[in-house]
């Protein structure tokens, strides 16, 4: 059961050369808050072993307001765009997404959105129409912050997403594989470190899905605790 289960980090926790060494699986960063160019993407492509994947979380035009801090720290200014708005601008950000995602060869694109993306009629229907008016050539998946349960069970059913979540946190609700993003827990949320009974647990959690399992951390100690969660589950680099 182990080998359908897959352990990264949400981006190169240490230098490139060494993370292929010890992962087979990345979660792209940039391509979020500034899109690298797709000569640097193709590179990294080429750098990487055959048998290494990346998956690309989307750019954040296309799901985040311009109020976003997000914009500020990437150091871009952009309008009119985000919460997936059926305009220019945010049918450009995929564009440019999905070039990167090309060159990566990646399968997977993951859409997060912020907690201001409120589970409203018109952002219901935005969603719709942005995934029904792009290309089907990869898996989506959606990481959802604040929608209800049956709003989000009914959405990705009717677009055929992926259903992101903590694992910690909550269960995924749809999908065809498992996407999990491990922000850390309790009060230290980013600087937890994870115990060796919590990747038990993450473990066992991970088997009762019998489907392939993506675990990406996103926490201060990610590096770490990515390499121990790959241990327990006895993975190798092959």
């Amino acid at each position: 059961m182990s080998g359908m289960i897959k352990v990264g980090c949400c981006g190169f926790c240490e230098a490139m050369n060494r993370y292929f060494q010890e992962f087979n699986l990345v979660e792209i960063q940039k391509t979020f808050y500034k899109p690298p160019r797709v000569e640097t993407a193709e590179k990294w492509r080429k750098q990487a072993p055959a048998n290494f994947e990346f998956t690309v979380k989307a750019w954040q035009v296309i799901t985040h307001p311009p109020s976003s801090p997000t914009f500020r720290k990437a150091g871009i200014k952009a309008e009119n765009c985000g919460f997936f708005r059926p305009v220019s601008e945010v049918f450009r950000a995929w564009e440019i997404t999905d070039s990167i995602a090309k060159a990566l060869d990646a399968k997977i694109i993951v859409f997060q959105t912020p907690p201001s993306f409120k589970e409203t009629a018109e952002n219901v229907e935005n969603i719709r129409q942005f995934f029904s008016s792009v290309e089907r050539r990869y898996i989506f998946v959606w990481e959802a912050r604040g929608w209800s349960s049956e709003a989000i069970e009914r959405i990705c059913g009717e677009l055929d997403l992926v259903h992101c979540v903590d694992p910690f946190v909550a269960e995924p609700l749809h999908g065809e594989i498992a996407y999990f993003r491990l922000h850390g827990m309790h009060a230290r949320m980013y600087r937890h470190r994870y115990s060796d009974d919590e990747l038990n647990k993450l473990r066992e959690f991970c088997n009762k899905l019998e489907k392939e399992t993506y675990v990406l951390f996103n926490n201060m100690h990610m590096c770490d605790d990515a390499k121990r969660f790959a241990s327990v589950l006895n993975c190798t680099i092959d």
